[in-house]
């Protein structure tokens, strides 16, 4: 092996990125390396709208399954030939949409592993749980590209913060044996009384973004960041500082949630977080909120293919446009990476892992490559 070559295989291992994460990555992307994502993983948010609309109706109930099932089909059906990566639930989702081939088969497949909600504790905090009877394996076994957790994280929550980073890295961990990208989502909460209104809680927002991907960033391999901030609240200079630190402390490419905030708006902070280094997307209820206001399934269709493929369409070009390619964010070139050849009989010795695997003790290129 070349020594050029060599010095790349070692990069890659130093970075975590392992044959199976190299691949999620190629598959969750676009073809220049940035990230177009759609998110259909919020159970209770679509749970409370259908709720919303049936009230409307004259109706006090929640959806069926059936009903809730046809939803995400058609999200996966209508949005998935339009997004690079798509984000699905293990509940309703993933089995629901791979049995009817409702997820286009070029389109990477994203699943969510914790279940909606989870423990409360007296602050206020929500502590991460896995879905019941679902697990990293299982999401590697049927075939997708990634894996999500998402985490409420606030650094300075005492009751939660340290079990919440200790869920994060068990979670990495077993992402690294099954050699299966993990795409993390943090958000901020508010806590001791406060709501998200309070003058505390939008003060502290965007240094606790900030400090938290600096904490939680590197036990990933895909970021997905709240916006630092709120527009309209800070300046344009302002965002645009938080954004850039933002950036400086995420050790991993990182994209910009919706946090169910209008389409509008969310058009702003994704052109803001692009242009100060984010990678892409991975939005939800931004493009798709609107559908669950149709009474009519037909109606509902009918929106998501004329105004919900817009949205997503117009934030994909300025995704292409704009968005830093993942592989920039890794410190790596595209040319670097097709240049790089395994040793021979790699597969040998290939056992998924990580360097930091601390049962088999410091792994070499070798190991891996």
């Amino acid at each position: 092996m070349p020594n050029t070559n060599q010095a790349a295989v070692v990069k890659l291992l130093s970075l975590g990125l392992t044959p199976g994460k190299l691949r999620g990555l190629q598959r969750i992307s676009n073809p220049n390396g940035t990230l177009t994502m759609v998110a259909t993983d919020q159970n209770n948010s679509m749970i409370n709208m259908f709720k919303e609309l049936f009230k409307k109706h004259g109706q006090e109930r929640e959806p069926t399954y059936e009903e809730m099932v046809e939803a995400k089909v058609d999200l996966a059906r209508i949005l998935g030939p339009e997004c690079s990566g798509l984000l699905v639930d293990a509940y309703y989702g993933v089995g629901n949409a791979l049995a009817s081939l409702s997820l286009p088969r070029n389109t990477g497949l994203l699943v969510r592993l914790e279940k909606s909600g989870g423990t409360k504790t007296p602050s206020g905090a929500t502590l991460t749980e896995i879905e019941p009877g679902w697990s990293v394996a299982k999401i590697k076994r049927l075939g997708a590209d990634a894996v999500k957790l998402l985490a409420y994280f606030e650094p300075e929550e005492p009751e939660s913060a340290e079990k919440q980073f200790l869920t994060i890295e068990k979670v990495y961990r077993e992402c690294q044996q099954h050699d299966i990208l993990l795409v993390l989502e943090t958000v901020s909460f508010p806590y001791g009384g406060e709501n998200k209104k309070s003058e505390s809680y939008l003060n502290r927002k965007p240094g606790t973004v900030i400090e938290t991907a600096r904490l939680v960033s590197h036990l990933c391999d895909v970021y997905k960041a709240e916006f630092p901030g709120t527009l309209g609240r800070e300046s344009e200079g302002q965002l645009r500082e938080n954004l850039y630190r933002l950036g400086e402390a995420c050790k991993r490419p990182w994209v910009l949630l919706s946090a169910g905030v209008d389409y509008p708006e969310y058009r702003q902070q994704i052109e803001l977080a692009l242009r100060c280094g984010a990678s892409g997307c991975l939005g939800g209820r931004a493009f798709w909120k609107e559908y669950f206001t149709h009474s009519d399934p037909e109606q509902r269709r009918h929106w998501l293919r004329t105004e919900a493929v817009k949205r997503v369409r117009e934030i994909h070009e300025m995704v292409q446009s704009l968005g830093t390619p993942w592989f920039k964010r890794y410190g790596l070139t595209a040319e670097e990476i097709a240049n790089i050849r395994c040793l021979e009989g790699w597969h040998f010795r290939y056992a998924g892992g990580a360097p930091s695997d601390a049962r088999r003790g410091p792994v070499s290129p070798e190991d891996v490559y």
